[in-house]
């Protein structure tokens, strides 16, 4: 890898995509730190999914720059040598192999070569174990570790998912409303996991759910029309009169 040409785990600087037209992104500028969590909120059509799109290779921009560790340019790669780097993706719906047990969702999703037949089936090493154990503990499920991830609840399926992700032991973590559809207790959990997960990596929470962004007690950047509109608090983020105008109302 080059030398850094920034300190910061991700830059974006003027990054523009258009769709016939439409400028999903416009100008965007963004830099998130190592083990920093980011809430990113706004109204629908801001820009926040074809943001995180750029980041993980699903779009790339018309213009603007998108660097990872200072060096890595995320314009010229493609998503899967974007997920070997270390930036790993969690969608709003949660995504699972269902008639898996817990404990063989995060085998199968453990940072390796691997093909799932032979990885069920075969003996697990004693670094295996351990790594699937200290992940149920982190993501709330040892107790659920034998039971088919289709009988979790809404919530439980969240934090597999994101234990899934863990397993790949990723540096940046995007999560999409990983609040949505929750029970409060599941939503407090959640802001608890993730601000235990940001001790260590980044996560960046896209959230519509104003509740659970003030239990995460981040700063927010808050997107309109493709570009960040305002930055900082919570509290100031949401005193801003032009949020106020087009996403909080009165």
């Amino acid at each position: 890898m080059n030398a850094p040409v920034t300190p910061t785990l991700l830059y974006l600087d003027n990054v523009t995509v258009s769709f016939d037209g439409f400028r999903a992104l416009n100008a965007l500028s963004l830099a998130i730190d190592h083990a920093e969590m980011r809430a990113i909120i706004g109204p629908n059509g801001a820009g926040k999914t074809t943001m995180m799109d750029v980041i993980t290779g699903k779009t790339r921009p018309n213009e603007g720059t998108a660097l990872f560790e200072g060096s890595y340019d995320l314009t010229s790669l493609d998503e899967a040598d974007i997920a070997q780097l270390g930036i790993g993706r969690k969608f709003q719906t949660p995504t699972v192999f269902d008639m898996h047990s817990v404990e063989d969702n995060i085998l199968l999703a453990l940072k390796d070569d691997r093909r799932p037949f032979p990885t069920l089936f075969s003996r697990r090493t004693r670094l295996e174990r351990e790594r699937i154990d200290a992940l149920l503990e982190r993501v709330r499920l040892t107790g659920h570790r034998h039971r088919k991830a289709s009988e979790l609840s809404h919530g439980q399926k969240q934090w597999l998912e994101i234990g899934m992700l863990l397993a790949q032991e990723p540096k940046l973590l995007l999560v999409d409303e990983p609040a949505a559809g929750m029970t409060d207790q599941e939503t407090a959990d959640t802001a608890d996991l993730l601000r235990d997960i940001a001790k260590t990596r980044a996560v960046v929470v896209v959230e519509h759910d104003m509740t659970f962004v003030r239990d995460l007690g981040v700063k927010v950047t808050c997107l309109h029309e493709g570009s960040v509109l305002a930055e900082g608090s919570l509290d100031a983020v949401s005193a801003d009169e032009r949020v106020i105008e087009v996403y909080l109302g009165r």
